[in-house]
């Protein structure tokens, strides 16, 4: 009975190592170290992707489930953003994969299965031996839908991937989802071995005011040795050892304009005697309220006559911003999935000047290299204008990229926090680079002395 008992604990850990196969398919296009994170990822089986923007992860998901039908004979789910599955099509036809089909209802007939995240409840996982989440930073939210159902339907799959751009950008225990949606550590047990709980701290050096965990100085080498055993982080080719040629961008220009805020209520409608930066969520929720018109007035001026994309926030600005630009085409949350996936393709080939929509609905996944400008309302997410300024800022792009930011005079403390994220962004890349060759070994305390038992027992 003990035996048993100890094979039925084993089988609940999570765990490391490599659980692949080795890749047979390359595609005669791919660079060097494409191949290179091709050829990694299919060896361990269940793999973080995490390369920049424009360094071919499409290409790379595309080739590792090619590799996995080729070693299974089995089919292969890639899960995707709305309005990205045609690029994987068009991607697919270059490389010479044609068993691939995008389903809108669960149905299919290729090996390769491409469908959105929001149709992933149509499917059933045990019709597939391999599962690859693209823009996998969705997983972010711990408590989220998405999160719970592509946990869920990852377990009975045996190969697993993650690729992204953005994994966990401003904070580092996101990780833990992460590695537990691919078999590794579990996030709360990554949370015991290398975090400690800030909350009601006395400690006068902490530097970590606002954050639930932090990460325990002396572990720091261990975390990042440990997030490098299961993924690869990689901003340029440089970052693998490989060439960076045909990978330098043109120039980023980012300008800021600031749209005086003439309304003198504060959130409590007290008259003030002069306006006050906002301080918390709710002081910038009714910052932008008082200035949705006139920040929308500003961003037609900027973007007008030019192909562009307006990123807000709420409804009403989206609404204010139709109204003065009649030449371009808004994005809500009320249209169907196939509505916002015509507004966007046509967008993408050129068939609509400018468009209207929200970061945290299309910020993800999408090729916009034929525009070079855009205007975005800051919030206090880095992961949301990283990613919208990455749509268009990406190699592949020719021309210099500007991004027009326009805030109120209360809201600079949002620019501060995207600027502290921003750092934080560069630490972590700079850490897991760094440690990319270092060993992780999880120490574990065996329970081996017997096991004493009351008298009545």
């Amino acid at each position: 009975m003990n035996e048993d008992y100890q094979k039925f604990l084993e089988s609940k850990k999570h765990s490391i190592g490599n659980f692949g196969f080795k890749p047979t398919f390359y595609p005669d296009i791919a660079f060097d170290f494409q191949k290179y994170g091709i050829e990694k990822a299919c060896i361990r089986g269940r793999n973080g992707n995490f390369y920049d923007t424009g360094l071919g992860k499409t290409l790379m998901e595309l080739s590792i489930a090619y590799n996995i039908v080729l070693h299974t004979n089995n089919r292969v789910l890639i899960a995707t953003p709305l309005a990205v599955a045609f690029q994987f099509i068009i991607e697919a036809n270059k490389i010479g994969i044609d068993d691939i089909e995008y389903s809108k209802d669960g149905k299919f007939t290729k090996k390769i299965v491409i469908c959105n995240y929001e149709r992933l409840h149509l499917f059933n996982p045990i019709d597939f031996d391999g599962f690859i989440l693209d823009e996998s930073s969705i997983l972010k939210n711990f408590d989220g839908k998405i999160k719970s159902i592509c946990t869920s339907f990852a377990k009975k799959i045996k190969y697993r991937q993650l690729s992204t751009a953005t994994p966990s950008p401003n904070d580092f225990i996101e990780l833990g989802t992460s590695s537990e949606i691919l078999g590794h550590m579990g996030y709360m047990d990554m949370l015991g071995k290398f975090f400690k709980n800030n909350q009601n701290s006395v400690d006068s050096g902490n530097r970590n005011i606002g954050e639930k965990f932090y990460l325990k100085p002396h572990a720091e080498k261990s975390f990042f040795a440990w997030v490098n055993q299961w993924s690869i982080m990689c901003k340029m080719p440089s970052d693998l050892g490989f060439s960076n040629d045909g990978y330098i961008l043109p120039g980023l220009k980012v300008n800021d304009h600031v749209v005086k805020n003439a309304s003198l209520l504060d959130i409590d409608g007290q008259v003030q005697m002069f306006n006050r930066p906002a301080k918390n969520f709710n002081e910038i929720r009714h910052e932008q309220k008082q200035t949705q018109k006139e920040r929308c007035e500003k961003a037609f001026e900027l973007a007008n006559g030019k192909t562009s994309v307006y990123w807000c926030n709420t409804n009403n600005e989206s609404s204010i911003l139709k109204s003065i630009d009649k030449e371009s085409v808004e994005i809500i949350g009320s249209q169907s999935i196939d509505k916002k996936e015509e507004i966007l393709l046509a967008f993408a080939n050129g068939e609509i000047k400018r468009l209207i929509t929200k970061a945290k609905m299309t910020g993800m996944g999408l090729n916009w290299q034929h525009c070079n400008h855009t205007v975005f309302f800051p919030t206090w997410s880095y992961e949301q204008y990283y990613q919208a300024v990455r749509r268009f800022y990406r190699f592949g792009q020719k021309n210099e990229v500007t991004v027009d930011r326009v805030i109120s005079d209360g809201q600079t403390r949002v620019l501060e926090a995207i600027e502290q994220k921003t750092k934080k962004a560069v630490e972590l890349h700079k850490h897991l680079t760094i440690n990319v060759n270092g060993s992780f070994v999880d120490n574990k305390k065996e329970f081996n002395k017997n096991i004493i038992k009351p008298n009545f027992v």
